[in-house]
């Protein structure tokens, strides 16, 4: 009895002490969508009869059968309809999409709620007027169709259609904290001081009142630790009329800042603004923060804290699925993020669009530096609607994710194929509302289609370039000896590498491979391999590099492409679309990046191939490791560049068990069965890979 007493205090201490959101409810507008892909008039009506219509959840994509397979997909429109029940409560609601590809118009109760266009941001629309007691009508158009002033207007990956994030109703009281500001929270924050002894947080808190009366409201304004514990608070009376808006502008100073340190600690505090009526929360936010400066230095790279930080990893395209497309959730994400994390990267170039707020949070809380960019994309229209789209989705991006510790690079754009007058405008124009939203952060364009010193490349913070040499043209030698030219020619403007990579079937095997045809249907998994060991030797020499993000992490969906093992797929990733199969390419950046052990026999899944001399290679971050054919020991090779290998090993007929081992314990081995001469193998399909040997 006892203990349920102390129980029971301690819930309410807990609830006494801790920001409280009760005052403003989300529900999630998940199930109970009915869906057509046509456009039917007055499909908005009341009295539209959709029984006949697909029934669906959130989040959904119109284009997951068409839209993976290569060739020519809908784009067009597409109408979700789902009623809503509502309580009769004096109450603010609005309704939340987190995003809906490319444009959305949305009605309730037959009556036009507004239209958003921009696939991959996050918009709100205040709907308390149309709203009524009981149920009500819901009614959202997509359309993913192009239109010359709705950025992307082009690029290589399928613009999945439809309500491809969660949908939500926020209910909140009449003064609330800012909803309608281009998706943000309302709570901003800027780092002004951050020495070893205190660091100080510049706070911008707005708010609304859409009440009948004033407002008269504390302004409850609490860091805590990552263990809850209060280290700043500050409170303030704020008044405000009817349906009038106000700005707070607010100080908090930390002693002894607990520094967010990449990978290596990324530690994160919590914020939390609090509107109080009496001794009542009211409307409350809640952000991450994370304490750290970024900067880049022409000749030491990324600068972390002050101190040298080498940024590497791979372009991520969002955490996308066979049968799925983008419209996915959390548990892919979570997914990607260990598969990543597992490579050892230290940063992730997020292309070529906004992606969900899920991602940017993991981000903060697993230490990965950011690139973020808009969808600006191969091609642009010269018109001041195209530049308006281009600005309230750069608005979106800034304004929705510019709390989060992991954002250090606002992107631009990436490979528009023209170099006039109106992209370079473009571009300075771009950078120039970036610096205006958010003075503290780096931008960058990514550049690949004119000369490397072209104004184009130089619009932005950093230069940053998409290079496939060894791939589409050119030799993989010719990365460094570019690197190393462009750096003396450019000695003040820091350079990196956007893009590199090559194309890859995990079920394709061929030992030593032929060079592929980019456009091709033969992309061994083996020449990706040799391409990146290739580079990953040259650009671990040349640390003035700001980044260098490998394309691609993940396979991805690309219509347009009819290519390597499936059409419609960029197979550039190091992990496979489903992600069932680590290729090669991905155990060798492990051997680079990784910390802990890593040791791989190369060409697992050519496991049946033709008796004679055979070159066997491991990749490794040991300094050496020996190797075993069928129990007995063939010798022991250095590591040089993560690379040991054991030339022209002869290979009888038979089975041939290899294993390795290294010098600090770890070990690897795979089987193949050797055929007689005369015998093809079969070297494009592969027999099922057990997880041990992935």
């Amino acid at each position: 009895m006892k203990t349920h007493l102390r129980l029971a205090l301690l819930g309410l201490l807990w609830l006494a002490t801790t920001p409280a959101e009760a005052a403003r409810t989300t529900r999630p507008l998940v199930d109970g969508w009915r869906f057509q892909r046509a456009d039917p008039a007055d499909a908005q009506a009341m009295d539209l009869d959709d029984g006949a219509w697909a029934a669906v959840s959130l989040p959904h994509s119109f284009n997951t059968m068409d839209g993976e397979t290569g060739g020519t997909y809908y784009r067009g429109a597409a109408w979700y309809r789902r009623t809503l029940d509502i309580a009769p409560v004096a109450r603010r609601r609005f309704l939340e999409f987190d995003a809906a590809t490319l444009a959305a118009d949305v009605w309730v109760n037959g009556r036009f709620a507004g239209r958003h266009e921009g696939g991959y941001a996050r918009f709100r629309m205040d709907v308390t007027a149309l709203l009524e007691p009981g149920r009500n009508l819901l009614a959202v158009r997509v359309d993913n169709g192009k239109r010359p002033h709705i950025a992307p207007l082009g690029g290589d990956f399928t613009v999945f259609g439809g309500l491809i994030r969660p949908v939500r109703l926020v209910e909140t009281d009449a003064a609330h904290l800012e909803l309608l500001d281009h998706g943000g929270p309302g709570l901003s924050f800027d780092i002004e001081a951050l020495e070893p002894a205190r660091a100080r947080l510049r706070l911008q808190v707005q708010w609304r009142n859409d009440g009948r009366r004033v407002a008269e409201r504390r302004l409850r304004l609490t860091l805590q630790d990552a263990q809850g514990r209060r280290v700043a608070q500050q409170v303030q009376l704020v008044r405000l009329q009817p349906g009038g808006t106000d700005t707070v502008s607010a100080q908090l100073d930390v002693a002894q800042p607990h520094l967010w340190q990449g990978v290596k600690d990324p530690y994160l505090y919590r914020l939390s603004a609090e509107l109080l009526d009496g001794a009542e929360v009211a409307d409350a936010v809640q952000l991450p923060v994370g304490l750290r400066r970024f900067a880049v230095d022409p000749e030491r790279g990324f600068l972390l804290n002050g101190k040298p930080y080498p940024l590497y990893g791979v372009n991520y395209f969002h955490a996308g699925r066979p049968g799925r497309g983008v419209a996915v959730g959390p548990a892919e994400i979570d997914e990607d993020m260990r598969l990543l994390m597992d490579l050892g990267l230290t940063g992730l170039r997020l292309v070529h669009y906004q992606h969900p707020a899920y991602t940017y949070d993991r981000a903060d809380e697993l230490g990965l530096v950011l690139w973020t960019e808009i969808p600006l994309n191969s091609a642009m229209e010269e018109s001041p609607a195209f530049r308006e789209n281009l600005h309230g989705q750069l608005r979106e991006l800034v304004r929705q994710n510019r709390h989060h510790a992991s954002v250090a690079v606002w992107g631009v754009g990436n490979e528009v194929y023209r170099s006039d007058e109106p992209i370079r405008a473009l571009l300075a124009d771009l950078h120039a509302l970036s610096k205006q939203e958010d003075p503290s952060r780096l931008t960058s364009y990514a550049h690949c289609c004119a000369p490397d010193d072209h104004p184009m490349a130089m619009a932005t913070d950093l230069a940053s370039y998409n290079r496939y040499w060894g791939w589409y043209d050119g030799q993989f030698s010719d990365i460094g000896p570019w690197a190393d030219q462009l750096h003396a020619r450019l000695p003040t403007k820091p350079i990196g590498l956007g893009e590199y990579g090559a194309g890859a079937s995990a079920i394709q095997q061929e030992d030593p491979p032929r060079r592929p045809e980019p456009g091709g249907r033969w992309h061994p998994e083996q020449y990706q391999a040799l391409f990146h060991e290739a580079y990953a030797a040259q650009l671990e020499k040349r640390p003035y590099l700001w980044g260098r993000f490998i394309w691609l992490g993940f396979d991805h969906a690309a219509a347009n492409r009819h290519e390597g093992d499936t059409t419609g797929r960029n197979d550039k990733g190091l992990v496979t679309y489903d992600r069932r199969l680590l290729k090669d390419a991905y155990h060798l950046m492990r051997a680079w990046w990784q910390s802990a052990p890593v040791l791989h026999l190369t060409s697992p899944r050519l496991a049946r191939r033709p008796a004679g001399p055979v070159t066997i290679k491991a990749y490794s971050n040991a300094r050496r490791a020996r190797l075993e054919l069928n129990g007995h020991t063939l010798g022991t090779a250095d590591v040089v560049d993560r690379i040991a290998v054991w030339p022209a090993v002869d290979l009888p007929p038979g089975r041939a068990r290899l294993r390795v081992t290294d010098d600090r314990g770890s070990s690897d081995e795979v089987e193949w069965e050797m055929l007689a001469s005369g015998i093809v193998p079969p070297n494009d399909v592969h027999p099922q890979i057990p997880d041990a040997a992935r």
